[in-house]
């Protein structure tokens, strides 16, 4: 190191050492002065890199204030990829990904996004960069087409759209935008007719964030979900069994919740079908194997689940035929021979020797 330029080295040692700044830079953009770092103990020492990179920038956000998008790429490009060391690199990211999404070219905005806060993870951009992300997965789930060229629309892509919600959930598990992607998600994959997945991602939802606001729309959501599983009361009822369990949780937990009333008709529905399930298997039993004692278990059972229902109603009705056939069934039972009394066998003779 030349002599005469040890003091200015130690002086920025001693400012990066002992004042408690934060050594991040802000960027501050006029049209009158360009850009300009502020705010980090780094700001005065961007060297000859950043010169470099700062005269891209100038020229890169003046061609897109005068609306010169191809010529703004171009420099912002250069300054990402000569120059990703600088304090310009992050926003330049961030200025061609608006620009991306201005063109409608919502792929290569969402990637050069995930790009900026993948690599820049400190920046003070993050939490504005996620927010896009959102609002380009939103627009392609609500049905826009990306711009292939600038008169050529593409087809739409909704499928797209739950794969940018899922990145964004992995990204930023603790933004605010989470939850919102992960009930979007879960919307997505019902439209698609993955009822697996949209379940998944909505008790991803109730244990990640059981406190947010769109939790007890996550529970009615995933009762419904569940629901619509249900083929009737004569096939399996594990969906009918875990609607009843999120709608019964979503009443306890959020008793003043607006969905309460929808709640209340799906945990009837839910209860009726499990009710004349147990119904349909006494039925069965009773007519078919003639088996009173298990019909009447499942009669019971169906009381049990729904107990002020026509079902429950109709299950003691049929209960009252059951207990006749049972009652009859004791009385001509042919009586049992009492059981001999068993011989207890001679003890043997012991000879005692004097």
């Amino acid at each position: 190191m030349h002599r005469s330029s040890l003091p200015v080295f130690l002086a920025a040692l001693v400012v990066l050492l002992l004042v408690p700044a934060r050594l991040a830079a802000d960027l501050v953009w006029t049209p009158e002065g360009g850009w300009k770092v502020q705010g980090g103990a780094l700001a005065a020492f961007t060297g000859e890199e950043g010169r470099s990179a700062l005269d891209a920038m100038n020229k890169a956000r003046t061609a897109e204030e005068a609306d010169r998008q191809g010529t703004a790429l171009k420099q912002y490009s250069i300054v990402i990829k000569k120059y990703p060391n600088s304090v310009y690199a992050a926003e330049a990211l961030y200025r061609t990904g608006l620009i991306q999404q201005k063109r409608r070219q919502y792929h290569k905005a969402f990637e050069t996004y995930q790009a900026m806060v993948s690599r820049y993870p400190n920046s003070e951009k993050f939490n504005q960069v996620i927010g896009e992300q959102y609002r380009i997965a939103s627009d392609l789930a609500e049905g826009k087409r990306v711009m292939i060229l600038p008169w050529l629309p593409g087809f739409k892509n909704r499928d797209r759209a739950i794969g940018y919600f899922e990145t964004i959930v992995q990204t930023a598990p603790y933004s605010d935008y989470a939850p919102l992607a992960l009930m979007n998600a879960a919307r997505g994959y019902k439209r698609m007719q993955e009822t697996e997945a949209a379940i998944d991602a909505l008790d991803r939802m109730i244990n990640t964030y059981p406190r947010n606001v769109l939790t007890p729309d996550a529970y009615l959501k995933i009762a419904e979900t569940h629901a619509s599983l249900v083929d009737g009361p004569a096939y399996d009822q594990n969906s009918t069994k875990e609607a009843i369990t999120y709608y019964e949780d979503y009443m306890i937990l959020f008793p003043g919740d607006s969905g309460m009333a929808s709640a209340e008709q799906g945990l009837a529905k839910m209860k009726t079908v499990l009710a004349s399930s147990k119904l349909t298997m006494a039925d069965y039993y009773f007519k078919y194997r003639k088996n009173y004692k298990a019909a009447k278990v499942f009669y019971n059972e169906a009381i049990t689940v729904y107990p002020d229902s026509p079902v429950a109603k109709e299950a003691r009705e049929k209960l009252v035929t059951v207990e006749a056939k049972l009652e009859e069934m004791a009385k001509n039972a042919p009586s049992q021979p009492a059981t001999p009394k068993q011989v207890q066998p001679k003890k043997a003779k012991r000879f005692w020797i004097f």
